[in-house]
């Protein structure tokens, strides 16, 4: 369940959601939105269509929550002011705009990182990233660490991958490179 105070608001359909979103975008500190799994049959907004509404708005999805059989949260915010922008949700964004849904709110915040270098910054997605040559290099000259890094899957391995990739300086980026092996051959992993 949610640990902060924002409402759980579901919307039967795509065409509510955006409603809510022109009367409280500006206003709104954010919501849990309540989706049915597709399995229910329950009708509801999707998350795919609840992240174009929201990305119209300047607006960005994040933490997932189980919330029961039949539904689960997905919590839905303003975007901050130094917010970082993935590959998909720029994608995303430059299709919205092409087809004229991009509201005034949402253009403000690609033109706010366009401006600071946050919309060419943007991140690959989890299933595109590689193991980086250095940090590779580092792995094969401990073989714990690389053993273990061998097992992790998903959001584990991609944890490491992106606070390396992230690192703005050279120093940083050796740094984390040296901490994360180290951490990784004693079979530690940062969730």
């Amino acid at each position: 369940m949610p640990r902060d105070s924002l409402p759980i608001l579901e919307f039967a359909d795509r065409t509510l959601w955006e409603n809510w979103l022109q009367d409280h975008h500006a206003s709104s500190p954010g919501v849990w939105l309540r989706i049915a799994k597709k399995a229910s049959g329950i009708p509801t907004v999707t998350h795919a269509e609840a992240l174009e509404d929201a990305l119209c708005y300047g607006w960005i999805d994040g933490q997932r929550a189980p919330h029961d059989e039949t539904f689960f949260l997905q919590r839905f915010t303003p975007r901050r002011p130094r917010s970082k922008w993935s590959q998909i949700n720029r994608e995303k964004a430059i299709e919205l705009i092409e087809l004229g849904r991009m509201k005034a709110a949402g253009l403000a915040q690609i033109e706010a990182a366009k401006k600071d270098g946050r919309w060419e910054a943007a991140y690959a997605p989890q299933s595109s990233l590689t193991v980086p040559e250095d940090f590779q290099r580092a792995l094969d000259a401990n073989p714990a660490a690389k053993e273990f890094f061998a097992t992790l899957r998903g959001v584990r391995r991609y944890s490491f991958i992106y606070r390396i990739e992230d690192a703005k300086r050279p120093e940083t980026r050796a740094r984390r490179i040296q901490e994360f092996v180290a951490m990784l051959a004693e079979s530690r992993t940062h969730h």
